[in-house]
């Protein structure tokens, strides 16, 4: 069991992270509470994991044969990875990191890696973003060029937006749990050491620490470094990036919740016009989506070589 320590770490991580992209637009745009939204995710986050999270698990498990020891030094390898790329304030892909140390981790395996089910993973990579701008863009652009219809009535009403954002901050951790539960115990789960039920809980319930104690650093960026948001606009952003993550944890691929976002942002950053992007902040989120899967492979590659060495 000690194992876990390592799955425990990278849940931590991925919720200080990954939390922003839930609702660090509702915070940034004050439509919510940090710790209002926080105590909500974390609730929603769980049920998502339990009810859907299963899925997820499948598809790691085909990249890899996984040990106990193996198991451990990836996700220490994604673990840190993501721990440093929070401490620096980058909202990275904790799906890209997980990917990046199972491939490290596999390539020390008699087994190798099986590229059939990286090939699926790669190509959500590209289309995520795309898929978070789209669902955010249409929406924006419709309530901007209509502002007079019922829809775009309501989306200046300020109780309805408040009301709205807390709806889809709550689907959102819904969509996180479900999707994103495989990056932290599916190693775990092909290793045999948990069922894919335990699993589900025990990674959602590391992840909602990570969203309750440490996730205010990457709100700054999420929230409102990379485009500024009006309350509607946050609650289409993450709504946006809710039916990604939902719609890829019904397939079974674990995304990126940050790409889905990110995409998001872009979407109305392109209705507001191109000027109100940050393009220095843009480069620091590309900048974590590029690096993070090349050194956690690397770190994980090192990681197993060490203990091998040890052991």
């Amino acid at each position: 069991m000690w194992t876990l320590i390592a799955g425990a770490f990278m849940g931590w991580g991925l919720g200080s992270n990954d939390a922003a992209n839930l609702f660090g637009p509702a915070v940034g745009s004050r439509a919510l509470r940090f710790w209002t939204a926080a105590s909500l995710a974390s609730v929603f986050v769980i049920i998502g994991a339990i009810v859907m999270g299963s899925r997820g698990f499948v598809t790691y498990g085909a990249i890899g044969t996984q040990t106990l020891v193996s198991s451990f030094t990836v996700m220490l390898a994604a673990g840190i990875t993501v721990a440093v790329m929070t401490l620096l304030g980058l909202p990275i892909s904790s799906t890209q990191a997980t990917v990046g140390a199972i491939i490290g981790g596999s390539l020390l395996n008699a087994s190798g890696v099986n590229l059939q089910p990286l090939l699926k993973i790669f190509l959500s990579w590209v289309l995520t973003p795309i898929g978070g701008l789209v669902a955010a863009y249409i929406p924006y652009k419709i309530i901007t060029l209509y502002p007079h219809t019922l829809v775009g009535r309501f989306a200046a009403h300020d109780r309805f937006i408040r009301w709205g954002i807390v709806l889809v901050t709550c689907y959102g951790a819904f969509s996180l749990g479900a999707n994103n539960v495989a990056n932290v115990t599916g190693v775990y789960v092909q290793s045999g050491l948990l069922s894919p039920a335990s699993g589900a809980l025990f990674g959602s319930l590391a992840i909602a620490l990570g969203i309750m104690t440490f996730s205010k650093r990457v709100i700054r960026t999420v929230g409102s470094g990379l485009v500024p948001l009006d309350p509607f606009a946050a609650l289409v952003v993450v709504l946006a990036e809710a039916i990604t993550l939902n719609v890829y944890a019904m397939v079974g691929v674990p995304v990126s919740a940050s790409q889905a976002v990110v995409g998001a942002l872009v979407g109305i950053g392109l209705v507001k016009g191109v000027k109100t992007i940050d393009g220095r902040a843009l480069v620091r989120v590309l900048f974590g989506w590029l690096g993070t899967p090349a050194i956690a492979g690397a770190l994980s590659v090192a990681l197993g070589l060490l203990v091998r060495i040890i052991m």
